[in-house]
């Protein structure tokens, strides 16, 4: 390009007025992060997409920059004030830096807009405005003829609200096109309608969503309809803007949806072209008495009509009347007559409009489609995604019961008492270690507790220490389903993140693995502590909690019979005698297992000066107790234990302390018996009117409590005794349990609780939804506490690399979950969030109700009866990475979860096939036998046939069948998670409600498509950001690596991918 010398350089000495901008910037060559030269001052002049570089302002320019075939890179720090330009053609990047951040922003605005795609992109604005303009103007006209004072009051933000059932979407209506007109005749056209919202307060064109595209017609009816959330702020004075666009190439197609700010204009699709566009008012729809709107389509100077569009106002539930349509199915050329209407059916939209559930879901996502049923009737389907504050909840609330049981278990340990050296030195080293793991705890709470923001975390921040407690992506993906001649139906799935520790890494594999190595580790201690197996750790846990549970129960109980005794009052006694007869019969049952007989032995060989008759001998078994009666045999010393005997230990003063408490409870029931006797015997003679009587009354009211008092104050010194020893031999075994694995031991309790917290959450919020969801279900209330609730999760981790140790972890927090109770109770103020109560081997959930929904549940739940879980995992790998594992790899890890699972769901199902009647599964439930779906999927798993994805599909039908909550979760809830779920969605409406078979691949492409989301961008996907839609995309649900093609690209790439990671890990 020829450029005139000296006419630029009498443009750049023109006055100030005759630049768009100006100004001082400090300036150099960027060559990828490093600059040629330090930044020089230069006084700047832009002038259309010319940048004049000068020395001074009265200098003669030394550089001009021509922007084109360019773009503005500015770095969104509060702090940095430097913008950069890069080109298209490869030259050296220009670098520029402002004095002031305000600066900066103006200057990276106007070079933004200094080019010819800034000027058509303002171009296209004004056309738009001069549209809006013409529409209004008749309204502007008809202002001209109203008295001040009306005009005045029309001036008022004053909007009509649109009338509305609670938690129902505002406003949802469909789209079609009649009539299109292509640019050649011979041209067919694959169009799609684009929505957006002009709010009557600020007059701002915002893109909300758009329908699919529909290829080949030019009479479109679009599948995908618009939905506007409650809080959605829509008015009967809101527009809404209709755009018709043609679709050139569909694979180059690429709608966006953003939220456009004030100042740009998104840039024109290089695929697709202006059709026509038309606006309506809201309130011209709804007060519509057909409900329903025709519009004429016009090009964007408003003066050709280019067809017309129809607006149907849709409620869910209602008929939809009207003549034959005929839509294009998936056959080609082929048309589908649909008669559009559906019978009246029982909503159940009401349910779920409850304070309670409000307060776990937040920010839903609505989608709305209307597909045909193989009876050519249209059923309804609202697709609705929401967040949990449970994703943060629940981990905080674990999180604090964990602080409180670690402090509790390091001053159990300091109270041990005097230890000898050896066992001293390791106390010490055990409490310094807890202590650094409880300050990380509290540390991680109190991070936790200044979150702000999203209520979910984005799969870009699996890697975050400060959030690795909290699941990822977590969702309800719900779909609503109205079909014709058919009962409303709900059909929920959780969607989340696999559990597992991302920020600790798999490097050594996860869980599963990690558990198992340390254990065999553990056995091979030696001489430096004792062993006890897993099981008998897991019981000192449970003893000391039922002494810390059971121990002030007691002692209340007490105070209230004597209370009891000094009122005199006979049927208090009796109750006040009752319960501490029920709690101190469990205290002393909780102390009759030989671990504490052989922990009190072992405590007492460690104290100091202690000298030992017979030597210590290690074992290598995990039997403590069944060798003590043996003891005297030296044959069986060798082998047996680990514990060391003493013979002058006297094992039967722990006989007799622990007998006191029994013998001073019925020292106490005896007493108590004997007064309520002597009670009887004068309640007698007063009724013979024997003068002695009331004598004898008034003698022995005053001496109940007298003579109870003593007998209870043994009874508590004697449980007290028993409690100091009891907590000191089982803090003795956990601290034998800690040393043989420091550091490692608190590293795998920390990474067990981050799966589990992660894996806890999912499984509240699944069942605080299924709760609310079968409220009105009697049989699915008595199968929740007479059996338990099934939870299956469906995992399509691969067994390669990194996937392999998620599976790991995912297996192990899934298979902890059995240890979570829940709880049903009324609710006593507006927080309905959910209370954890309890310790790391036993959870207990309480879920909150208000009174009117708890009145609806049986009385067993309402008495508190604790309900039991049953989850589930089967695995499926279905990606590339699968094809390595099942070809060069081991797939041995998914084999044997998913056998051992499928053992599982067998035993739940025999409970639950004797302990409920046949009649209380689902009325779909005749047309498949579930014993013959659990055969066909113990054959499939038994197949080991690759990327077996029927066993996902009959899992799932299998948990719907007996009323489960449902999971699917892959690395990040996103790509996997959403081709699994919306292939299920579409199976659902074809095998139970009837969806035409010709549809059900657009039915997908419906679901999967990013152009449907509402008020979305780019970086609202839970793989890279912020608010979500439910992560549909447009790959292949099977996708395979383009390297299987050739087998020796494949060993080629394998062999340079070990090659790495040995290099990494070295």
């Amino acid at each position: 390009m020829r450029f005139n010398a000296k006419d630029l350089a009498l443009l750049a000495r023109r006055p100030s007025g005759c630049f768009d901008k100006e100004g001082r910037l400090k300036i150099c060559r960027v060559v990828g992060d490093e600059k040629l030269i330090e930044p020089r001052e230069r006084w700047c002049r832009l002038k259309g997409n010319l940048l004049f570089l000068m020395k001074n302002k009265s200098f003669e320019a030394s550089e001009v920059v021509i922007l084109e075939r360019c773009w503005v890179v500015e770095f969104r720090s509060k702090t940095d004030v430097s913008i950069v330009l890069k080109f298209q053609s490869g030259e050296p990047d220009l670098y520029l830096e402002a004095a002031s951040k305000p600066d900066c922003e103006s200057w990276a605005v106007a070079l933004g807009e200094a080019n010819s795609e800034g000027l058509q992109n303002k171009i296209q604005q004004l056309r738009r405005l001069i549209m809006e303009i013409k529409e209004e103007r008749s309204s502007d006209e008809a202002r001209q003829f109203l008295p001040s004072s009306q005009v005045d009051s029309l001036g008022e933000l004053q909007f009509t609200s649109i009338q509305r059932i609670a938690n129902e979407p505002k406003l949802e209506f469909s789209l079609a096109c009649k009539d299109l007109v292509a640019a050649t005749r011979d041209r067919k056209l694959n169009t799609f309608i684009q929505v957006s919202v002009v709010h009557p307060a600020e007059h701002i064109l915002t893109r909300y969503s758009s329908t699919e595209i529909v290829e080949g017609t030019r009479d479109p009816l679009f599948l995908t309809g618009v939905t506007f959330p409650p809080e959605y702020p829509i008015y009967e004075e809101t527009k809404i803007k209709l755009t018709v666009y043609d679709v050139k190439d569909k694979s180059q197609d690429t709608v966006r949806t953003s939220v456009l700010p004030d100042h740009k204009e998104a840039r024109a699709d290089v695929g697709r072209s202006f059709l026509g566009c038309t606006t309506f008012r809201v309130g011209d729809l709804v007060k519509s008495k057909e409900q329903q709107l025709t519009l004429t389509l016009r090009t964007s100077d408003g003066g050709k009509t280019v067809g017309t569009i129809e607006v149907n106002l849709v409620k869910m539930g209602e008929l939809e009347d009207g003549e034959t349509d005929h839509i294009t199915t998936d056959a080609q050329d082929q048309k589908c007559a649909l008669v559009r209407e559906c019978t009246a059916t029982e909503g159940i939209s009401g349910r779920d409009n409850l304070p309670s559930l409000n307060a776990v879901l937040k920010n839903p996502i609505c989608k709305l489609y209307r597909f045909p049923t193989s009876d050519n009737k249209w059923m309804r389907i609202r697709e609705q995604m929401a967040e949990t504050t449970l994703s943060f909840h629940v981990p905080k609330e674990l999180i604090n019961l964990h602080i409180k049981e670690d402090m509790r278990r390091n001053q159990e340990l300091k109270d041990l008492g005097e230890l000898a050296p050896h066992w001293d030195n390791m106390r010490r080293s055990v409490i310094a270690h807890c202590d650094q793991m409880l300050s990380m705890y509290q540390d991680t709470l109190a991070e936790l507790g200044k979150h702000t923001g999203s209520s979910f975390k984005s799969s870009c921040s699996k890697g975050e220490k400060t959030l690795e407690f909290i699941p990822i992506n977590l969702h309800l993906q719900r779909m609503h389903v109205h079909s014709p001649r058919l009962k409303d139906a709900l059909y929920d799935v959780i969607t989340v993140g696999a559990p597992a520790a991302h920020f600790q890494g798999f490097k050594n594999g996860g869980l599963r693995k990690l558990l198992s190595k340390f254990e065999a580790e553990r056995r091979n201690t030696g001489y430096q502590c004792i062993y006890y197996s897993p099981e008998n750790t897991a019981k000192a846990k449970e003893v000391l909690s039922n002494i810390n549970n059971l121990q002030p129960l007691i002692s209340s109980h007490a105070d209230l019979l004597l209370n009891s005794a000094s009122q005199h009052s006979p049927d208090s006694l009796k109750n006040s005698l009752k319960m501490l007869s029920e709690k101190t019969e469990l205290f002393v049952h909780a102390f009759k297992d030989q671990l504490v007989r052989s922990a009190l032995l072992a405590l007492y060989t460690a104290r100091p000066g202690c000298v030992l008759k017979k030597p210590a001998v290690p074992r290598n078994t995990a039997e403590e107790g069944d060798d003590l009666q043996h003891q005297d045999h030296p044959s069986q010393i060798k082998r047996q234990d680990s514990i060391p005997h003493h013979s002058e230990y006297d094992e039967e003063e722990w006989d007799r302390v622990w007998a006191n408490v029994g013998k001073s409870l019925n020292c106490v029931i005896a007493m108590v018996d004997r007064l309520l006797e002597k009670d009887n015997i004068s309640n007698i003679k007063e009724g013979e009117n024997d003068p002695a009587a009331a004598d004898c009354r008034m003698l022995h009211t005053g001496d109940w409590y007298e003579q109870l008092y003593p007998l209870v104050i043994t009874l508590k010194d004697c449980m007290g005794e028993v409690v100091t020893r009891a907590k000191q031999s089982m803090a003795f075994v956990l601290l034998q349990e800690l040393a043989c694995g420091l550091p490692q031991c608190l590293m795998l309790t920390l990474r067990r609780d981050i799966v589990f917290s992660q894996a806890l959450a999912g499984l509240v919020c699944g069942f605080i939804i299924k709760l609310h969801t079968g409220l009105h279900d009697q049989g699915f209330l008595q199968q929740l506490h007479t059996v338990g609730l099934l939870v299956q999760y469906e995992g399509l981790l691969s067994t390669y690399s990194e996937e392999a140790g998620m599976l790991e972890d995912m297996a192990v927090g899934i298979s902890d979950l059995q240890k979570v109770m829940f709880k049903v109770i009324e609710a006593k103020s507006e927080d309905f969030l959910p209370i954890i109560t309890g310790r790391r081997e036993h959870y207990i959930i309480e879920v909150q109700l208000p009174a009117k929904m708890f009145e609806l549940l049986p009385q067993e739940i309402k008495e508190g009866k604790l309900l039991r879980m049953y989850p589930v995992l089967f695995n499926v790998g279905i990606n590339e990475q699968q094809t390595l594992a099942e070809r060069f790899g081991d797939t041995t890890l998914q084999e044997n979860i998913n056998q051992e699972n499928l053992e599982l769901l067998k035993e739940y199902y025999k409970l639950f096939t004797e302990k409920m009647p046949p009649d209380c599964l689902p009325h779909f439930q005749e047309q498949n036998d579930l014993k013959g779906l659990l055969e066909n999927l113990h054959q499939n798993i038994q197949a080991k046939k690759r990327k077996n994805v029927e066993i996902m599909w009959l899992a799932a039908t299998i948990c719907r069948k007996l009323n489960g909550v449902r999971f699917t979760c892959c690395k990040s809830a996103k790509d996997r998670t959403s081709m699994s779920v919306t292939l299920e969605q579409c199976s659902i409406l074809r095998d139970e409600h009837q969806l035409h078979k010709d549809f059900f691949i657009r039915a997908l492409d419906c679901m999967r498509s990013r152009q449907t989301q509402g008020a979305l961008n780019e970086s609202d996907d839970p793989e890279t950001g912020c608010l979500t839609d439910n992560k549909p995309t447009s790959r292949h649900f099977y996708p395979v690596a383009l390297l299987l093609v050739s087998s020796h690209l494949l060993v080629v790439w394998l062999i340079l991918s070990l090659a790495l990671l040995l290099a990494k890990y070295q």
